[in-house]
């Protein structure tokens, strides 16, 4: 069984930067595309950023050059750097496959607040 568990998340004032991690165990393809999504307080989930196995990388416009998403195939790992943040990117933020074909894991709390 294939299981996503989210770490990194916090409190940080505007400006400020965390680092998201997310480790995936089981059977998932390192061919997958992977992405990272956030729920806001009353709002639809939506996709962040992805990247696929070789490394191509998209991102909402939303987040377009201040967060990267990277992965590590050998480690099983996605990270989503997460620079000038905004109270706006507050939100639940979740990794899955491009296309949400796995079990959702916990997320991680995000909180941009001063």
């Amino acid at each position: 069984q294939v299981q996503l568990v989210e770490s990194g998340g916090g409190l940080v004032q505007p400006g400020g930067s965390l680092r998201l991690s997310c480790a995936f165990s089981g059977n998932i393809l390192r061919t997958n595309a992977m992405a990272w999504y956030r729920q806001g307080p009353g709002k639809e989930r939506e996709s962040v950023a992805a990247i696929t196995s070789r490394g191509f990388t998209v991102y909402a416009d939303s987040v377009k050059g201040r967060f990267t998403i990277s992965r590590d195939n050998a480690k099983n790992t996605v990270d989503l750097q997460m620079n000038s943040l905004k109270p706006e990117d507050t939100a639940v933020y979740l990794c899955n496959t491009v296309g949400a074909t796995i079990d959702w894991g916990q997320g991680t709390q995000v909180t941009v607040s001063s």
